[in-house]
């Protein structure tokens, strides 16, 4: 029970027709009476989805949520929300990420809920969960779904979606026959989870601790480890406590908490989706957070992890080494020890002992595996408005470039041309896609990392840059840059290149520049034309008409902010 006055009181509390009506349906599931006087309600947000083959194990930890949250003496209430399957959804989950926080958004405010769990585990689950909480701000707490255990092929281990990057290569040069792909394909995802390398789905559970938002060590535990229904369930009884203590998401979302999170995701190796993720959550709950802070504050920091695609182990083993919290302490001379978590504790409280198991899977900060292993942020006159660039991921000798463009105007265009033995490229060419920015697309894929040239991988060709207004999956490595904004298909300068121009990068200095003269430009730029309209009507015409770039965090920009907690009209 609790003396703070509830918000879902509005509902089950009045004596009236309203207050009737509220419980009086409820009670067709057989609640008994004490629960609508007086108990907190919990909302279970649930991404469970069969077609979400990495959240497909929520439905179960939904009932260890219950049976917390009925312990400390809360209501729990579970609903589904919009799902978001990175494997199966066409043509980018991207694109769905702001419905899916528009749907989170709505159904908690909607009903009355005091507090609520966010189960989530693919890529796009966590920030669009965390986006519409945000908007709302009222007690929340984060259960990630937790990493599958590690591929197995050939006898060795393999990382789920990193495997997927050397298909084509394997294909061309006669590495993998056909049984042995069928081997990889069963044994590479053999258990519930979602991707077991530092890809999107780890880095995006690791940023919601980073930020404060779920129970300590709890996101790198593997999903079918009996300690993650434990912290689950963990899970369940806190939140009851947050309402009670009204420890809302603004409380605990400050700067300070974006800092960290930052920072974290440099010395995990982390994906460059974390930036476009983190930017849009600051921009719900309210915090400035720029493009270039992401470079001011994490480019220095040291790489700590030796887990794919920066190194060579999996999530499973990062977790029996001593997992995130190992990490979080070796950083605490750089993080912000004083920011508050959903338990009630500081960073200092929640990470000062935490025992490293395996050195060679985490390192120490002062010995770190790479040094300034950070995103780095690019300016110049091909990115006006910026785009970045993963060091750790990165080929050395490629960081400091200048190649002639091979230009692809679309994704169709780049399937349609980049095999054929009479393409006009070489190892010291610059791969340029365009057309794949958040309204190109529309809703900016993961493609950036394009596979190379059939005739360059059979000349033993592993890496090139690669330059787009796409994106990458955190699964991915290579010399590649991304989120190029403004994008081409608004006008952005990627739209002018051509074949054959120069293009210089310069990781060190931070530059990317297209070495055409200004006069030619402006001269391209006058010639140039708007593609056609991609949609006429729908979700996706909204989209288009409504995202903002990259470099602002491709949330629509009617989102942007939050409009709280109070509803004041009844249905009736």
């Amino acid at each position: 029970m609790t003396k703070k006055k509830l918000r879902s009181q509005e509902w089950f509390g009045g004596k009236d027709k309203m207050g009737f009506v509220h419980r009086s349906w409820m009670r067709n599931q057989g609640y008994p009476d004490d629960m609508f006087r007086g108990r907190p309600v919990i909302g279970i947000c649930n991404t469970w989805s069969e077609l979400t083959p990495c959240n497909g194990h929520l439905r179960e930890f939904a009932e260890f949520v219950k049976k917390g949250v009925l312990e400390a003496g809360g209501f729990p209430l579970e609903f589904p929300v919009m799902s978001l399957g990175e494997t199966i959804m066409r043509p980018t989950t991207m694109l769905f990420r702001n419905l899916a926080s528009m749907d989170v958004e709505e159904s908690i405010r909607a009903n009355p809920l005091d507090g609520v769990v966010l189960l989530t585990g693919c890529d796009k689950t966590t920030p669009s969960c965390i986006m519409g909480a945000c908007s709302v701000d009222i007690p929340t707490i984060l259960v990630p779904g937790g990493p599958m255990l590690n591929g197995k092929f050939r006898g060795g281990e393999i990382g789920s979606g990193s495997f997927n990057w050397t298909i084509k290569e394997g294909q061309k040069t006669a590495t993998f026959s056909d049984e042995d792909l069928l081997e990889a394909e069963i044994g590479a995802a053999r258990s519930a989870g979602h991707c077991n390398t530092m890809g999107t789905a780890s880095t995006m559970a690791t940023m919601a601790e980073a930020l404060g938002l779920t129970l300590p060590g709890v996101s790198s535990i593997p999903a079918v480890d009996s300690r993650k229904k434990v912290m689950t369930q963990l899970a369940g009884r806190r939140i009851v406590e947050m309402v009670n203590e009204d420890l809302t998401l603004s409380k605990i979302l400050t700067r300070k908490a974006f800092e960290n999170a930052i920072k974290v995701n440099a010395a995990v190796g982390g994906s460059t989706n974390l930036i476009i993720h983190l930017q849009a959550i600051a921009g719900r709950i309210g915090v400035p957070l720029h493009l270039s802070d992401f470079d001011e504050l994490a480019s220095h920091i040291p790489l700590l992890l030796n887990l794919m695609p920066s190194g060579k182990y999996l999530m499973e083993d990062y977790f029996y080494a001593g997992g995130i919290s190992v990490v979080l302490k070796e950083m605490a001379k750089v993080l912000h020890q004083d920011v508050l978590t959903v338990n009630g504790k500081t960073f200092a409280d929640n990470y000062a002992k935490a025992p490293c198991y395996n050195r060679d899977v985490i390192a120490t900060y002062d010995r770190p595996f790479q040094e300034n292993a950070g995103i780095a942020v690019l300016t110049g006159n091909l990115c006006e408005n910026g785009a970045v660039i993963k060091p750790s991921a990165a080929s050395k000798r490629l960081m400091q470039h200048t190649g002639r463009a091979v230009v692809f105007e679309s994704m169709e265009d780049y399937h349609a041309r980049i095999d054929d033995p009479d393409l006009d490229i070489d190892e010291n060419c610059v791969i340029v896609l365009k057309g794949v920015g958040p309204k190109g697309y529309p809703g900016m894929p993961e493609v950036g990392n394009v596979d190379l040239p059939e005739k360059l991988i059979l000349k033993g060709v592993k890496d090139m840059v690669r330059i787009s207004d796409g994106r990458m999956s955190g699964t991915a490595y290579g010399t590649v840059v991304l989120h190029v904004s403004p994008e081409s298909t608004i006008g952005g300068t990627l739209a002018l290149v051509q074949n054959g121009d120069l293009i210089e990068l310069d990781v060190p200095a931070r530059r990317l520049q297209l070495l055409v003269a200004d006069a030619e430009l402006a001269q391209r730029r006058q010639a140039w034309q708007p593609p056609e309209p991609l949609a006429e009507r729908g979700y996706v015409k909204i989209y288009i008409d409504n995202v903002e770039q990259a470099d602002k965090g491709a949330d629509l920009g009617v989102l942007v902010g939050k409009s709280g907690s109070q509803v004041d009209r009844d249905l009736h």
